[in-house]
């Protein structure tokens, strides 16, 4: 990415981040009350995710998952094996059995879960648009080509996978795709991109 393409994409990046950040904090204080109504426990989710050039940075989301959740995900996985065989090719399951009870599907159909993530983008751990951040064990399985690729941007909020098709593709589909954005990266990419995210989010096609 060219040092001018960058620094016009950083210049998007904090004009959108900043003022829908503030205008979405009502809508966080809201949604963070309904969570631990439901789910008594912290509010907010932390979880170390792959970053530019490999680095590591700490991702934050609304929590929609129960304080054991690990348990409840390794119960199912163990004794289910459609539900393992969904779990090795999406790395997410239809019918979650971690979802905080009433809340933590809608917050996740309605992609409120990720709002916190414009924090992260204020402090250029991430873009607006990219390849989604993974967790650290499944950027490690990834080819080598597929994790130089990713390597060069800063990871998105939203991305191409996320506007063609959400938790209905593949993880190789959605890494295939998360190529494909960087190596054709334009800031008209970008634009055509967040462009079509709101429509994505409301018609929640593939998203679960």
């Amino acid at each position: 990415m060219a040092s001018r393409g960058g620094a016009a994409k950083r210049a998007i990046d904090l004009t959108v981040a900043v003022p829908l950040l503030l205008l979405m904090i009502p809508v966080l204080l809201v949604c963070g009350v309904l969570v631990w109504a439901f789910s008594p426990g912290p509010v907010l989710y932390r979880q170390r995710r792959s970053g530019r050039h490999g680095q590591a940075f700490v991702l934050y989301k609304l929590r929609t998952m129960q304080p054991d959740a690990d348990r409840r995900i390794d119960e199912v996985l163990h004794d289910d094996p459609v539900a393992r065989d969904e779990w090795a090719r999406y790395r997410r399951l239809t019918t979650d059995p971690r979802l905080v009870p009433h809340v933590g599907s809608p917050l996740r159909r309605a992609s409120i879960d990720e709002l916190p993530q414009l924090w992260n983008v204020i402090r250029g751990d991430m873009s607006l648009v990219g390849p989604r951040p993974l967790e650290l064990p499944s950027v490690e399985e990834l080819p080598s080509r597929a994790m130089a690729s990713r390597g060069r941007v800063r990871p998105g909020l939203t991305g191409l996978w996320q506007v063609s098709g959400r938790s209905e593709m593949t993880l190789d589909e959605m890494v295939a795709m998360d190529e494909l954005y960087v190596d054709r990266w334009s800031l008209g990419l970008d634009l055509a991109i967040l462009a079509s995210t709101p429509a994505a989010v409301v018609r929640a096609h593939g998203a679960y």
